[in-house]
């Protein structure tokens, strides 16, 4: 391995700049890491910068390996995954052209609209939101929809609707609020921090609401000194999404981190059919947002592992049986039930009744985390393949890698088979994930990542022969799609634009 200096530069984020640092000691040849580049650098020999996007000098990522070899931490084109309207706009290409791609059960009906004022909405009912339309005039009780910002992340701006007159509205009060953001806050507070300016913004989605997810009640993994609930009837289903870490290399190599998270909303779910309005279910949305962001008060509360959920009882289920998806309503203890003194028949019969209603959940099998774990690894490969036919939004290069957060969602498969119970729906994609609301407690799996970073994508980078070496195991067996190392799932591996992507 050849001698490098590493540039780390993370001023807004102390912990990834620790992780950084952490796992470039743990190479067989640790660089010189510097925190900032001369403003007139000449081309370096061996430079790796390992730092946020805005530090990162992406002419240089850019200079030919025959030049110098400078590695990076973040491609400097990539907007067709990280922006939620282009990623729709590629995904939607892609499956004209690839329509048995996972995709089409994986990505949501997506809508992507430009405008700024309400009243534009009217000419788009007749044009691009004319499918959508339709779909809206059937009023179809339990089909919601969803607004969000396109290039807003953290839940800001998001919506839920059913009506035309519903979309409007919250249009006319992203308007209203920009007009009084000098003078009155209160609509930024009734909206818990999913404010939106539309004067910055003009690109937004509208999404079908998944409204059948699964739904695990987090208290059933207890963190330290948290009583665990053995009543069924004290369980209540929360929503979750998954964040996955997915590391893309090269043009193109795409890695998945196998230790999934899975992240709860704040509050028990109820659909949105259940509220009594529209304005009830966006005053407080905390039952349908599973953002940490949203949720800073709870610390590491409302985060787990994928692989912890096995065992614990899914409180939803399939829309075969809707009676079931419902939220349960709390049974109320008799009064002084502590204070009874129950002879041995009576407790052998409330042990039946309560081993009888926990067996009226199924629970969370490991075969089914696997094969959620294979449908996003699936998916993954088909979305970076989607964005590579959107070239001018997507471009990656030899010189780079990124770690990505991917959000997928979980819901009941519409035809439950023996196969298959879940299905995983794409939400979107993040760059530079905001690792920092992992929490203490799941630390460790962000310091392995990032070694496998290191391991993965820049050692054999600054490796001994002229050109970046290929992955190989100890015995020289080279690393296939579908094989797991370091905690990370190779996904795809293609060539982009000829040899070693140029």
């Amino acid at each position: 391995m050849k001698a490098f200096t590493a540039l780390v530069d993370w001023p807004s984020a102390a912990l990834t700049d620790s992780l950084v640092r952490k796992a470039l000691a743990t190479l067989q040849l640790p660089p010189f890491v510097i925190s900032s580049l001369p403003e007139d650098i000449p081309s370096p020999e061996n430079l790796l910068q390992w730092s946020t996007y805005d530090s990162i000098n992406h002419g240089l990522s850019r200079s030919p390996l025959s030049v110098s070899r400078v590695l990076s931490s973040s491609y400097a084109i990539r907007k067709a995954l990280i922006r939620k309207h282009y990623l729709s706009r590629c995904i939607h290409q892609y499956l004209a052209k690839h329509p048995n791609s996972s995709l089409r059960q994986a990505a949501p009906r997506t809508w992507d609209l430009e405008l700024s004022f309400a009243d534009e909405l009217d000419e788009m009912w007749n044009d691009e939101l004319y499918d959508l339309g339709l779909e809206l005039d059937k009023a179809i009780p339990d089909l919601w929809w969803i607004l969000k910002p396109g290039m807003a992340d953290r839940g800001m701006g998001i919506r839920l609707f059913h009506t035309k007159n519903d979309l409007v509205k919250i249009f006319d009060e992203f308007e209203a609020d920009n007009d009084a953001d000098d003078d009155d806050d209160t609509e930024d507070q009734r909206h818990s921090g999913t404010a939106v300016v539309t004067s910055q913004l003009r690109h937004f989605v509208i999404q079908e609401y998944l409204s059948n997810p699964i739904l695990v009640d987090p208290s059933e993994i207890p963190l330290s000194g948290q009583p665990n609930p053995l009543d069924p009837e004290e369980l209540r289903g929360h929503k979750f999404h998954l964040r996955v870490y997915c590391v893309a290399s090269g043009a193109l190599t795409v890695y998945m981190c196998t230790r999934i998270l899975a992240l709860f909303s704040a509050v028990s779910y109820t659909p949105p059919e259940k509220y009594p309005s529209v304005d009830a279910v966006n005053e407080d949305l905390a039952a349908h947002l599973t953002n940490t962001s949203l949720q800073k008060e709870r610390g590491e509360a409302g985060v787990r592992l994928l692989d912890e959920l096995v065992g614990c009882r899914i409180l939803s289920s399939s829309s075969a049986n809707p009676e079931c998806t419902r939220p349960q309503p709390h049974q109320q203890r008799p009064p002084n039930a502590v204070e009874l003194v129950l002879d041995s028949h009576q407790i052998c019969s409330r042990c039946k009744e309560q081993h009888s209603r926990l067996a009226q959940h199924p629970t969370l099998t490991a075969e089914d985390v696997q094969d959620l774990r294979t449908q996003i690894s699936d998916v993954l490969a088909e979305t970076f393949k989607a964005a590579l036919g959107m070239s001018v939004h997507f471009q990656p290069i030899p010189n780079n890698f990124e770690l990505f957060g991917v959000d997928f969602l979980v819901t009941h498969a519409q035809s439950p088979s023996s196969l298959r119970n879940f299905q995983v729906h794409l939400l979107e994609v993040n760059s530079e994930p905001a690792i920092e609301l992992t929490g203490p407690r799941l630390t460790w799996i962000l310091e392995d990542i990032f070694c496998a970073i290191g391991k993965v994508c820049v050692a054999p980078f600054f490796g001994s022969g002229p050109e970046p070496q290929e992955e190989r195991d100890d015995v020289g067996q080279k690393w296939e799609v579908g094989e797991t190392r370091e905690a990370l799932t190779k996904c795809l591996e293609v060539q982009v634009r000829g040899a070693r992507g140029w």
